[in-house]
């Protein structure tokens, strides 16, 4: 589990907490920051726009996937180049018909499917046309995913603004009673707070987790791509290694050495 996540949304929730109690004391919460209409206006209106964009598999695959923004992928990309450069001397030592008994001990089977590929004797072209098409779909899937959170941030201010359009309304139709303004003020305005609660508390920084998680899969497939590449061509290991280098930042490659001569 990444730690970062949840501390960041206990924490954002603490703040708010904070605010309210710090100008309002304890009780407010219960007496000024809940009001059940405003929770149906807001939470329930931007959810049935949620199920009118989405289909029922679709909104329960989306609901589920909220888990990922909580996990820490642990990409070892050391790891990955260390396993790309021995395979590429294997290959170099036994040929790389030799590449179909390692491929059978990887669990990663994206790198499997590519040494498999190679194995059967695919033409180059066609390695990275296959390769490249399972990257770009698993991309567009966890965008899509990602892309539901951002639908969710902008709906949930959007009905906010509805909810409190709504209580004005009921407000200025009934203006006799003054003292009775500013109360009804305030319970218009907690769906406008609800609704950036919605967007700024949870939708938008998961989004931007699962987007965060998505770019270094995407960015380690295409590290496995050019390995497995290379290693059609022959080329030489220490080659492979630098070549693959440059796909990290500089920060993160000095911290990467295989320490792998060529075979």
């Amino acid at each position: 589990m990444d730690l970062a996540t949840v501390v960041g949304t206990v924490a954002g929730f603490a703040m708010v907490i904070f605010g309210i109690v710090s100008s309002g004391g304890v009780s407010a919460i219960t007496s000024s920051f809940i009001d059940i209409p405003s929770v149906i206006i807001t939470i329930g209106g931007s959810i049935t726009c949620l199920i009118g964009s989405y289909t029922f598999p679709e909104l329960i695959n989306n609901f589920k996937s909220a888990k990922v923004a909580f996990k820490d992928p642990k990409i070892d990309y050391a790891s990955v180049i260390k396993q790309i450069i021995d395979l590429s001397n294997v290959a170099r030592k036994e040929g790389l018909l030799a590449l179909e008994e390692a491929a059978n001990n990887m669990e990663d089977e994206f790198m499997k499917k590519g040494c498999l590929l190679i194995v059967d004797g695919t033409e180059p072209e066609l390695v990275r046309g296959i390769l490249e098409t399972e990257l770009n779909n698993m991309d567009e899937r966890h965008r899509a995913v990602a892309g539901f959170y951002d639908t969710w941030a902008a709906m949930g201010p959007a009905w906010g603004m509805i909810g409190t359009l709504i209580g004005l309304v009921n407000m200025l139709k009934n203006l006799s009673d003054a003292s009775a303004i500013g109360p009804n003020m305030a319970v218009a305005l907690l769906t406008t707070l609800y609704g950036s609660l919605i967007a700024n508390w949870i939708c938008a920084p998961w989004s931007n987790k699962l987007k965060s998680i998505n770019g270094k899969e995407y960015q380690i497939k295409e590290m496995v791509i050019e390995g497995l590449l290379s290693i059609q061509a022959g080329e030489n290991p220490r080659v492979i290694e630098e070549k693959l280098k440059s796909f990290l930042a500089p920060v993160i490659r000095k911290s990467v050495s295989t320490e792998e001569g060529e075979g």
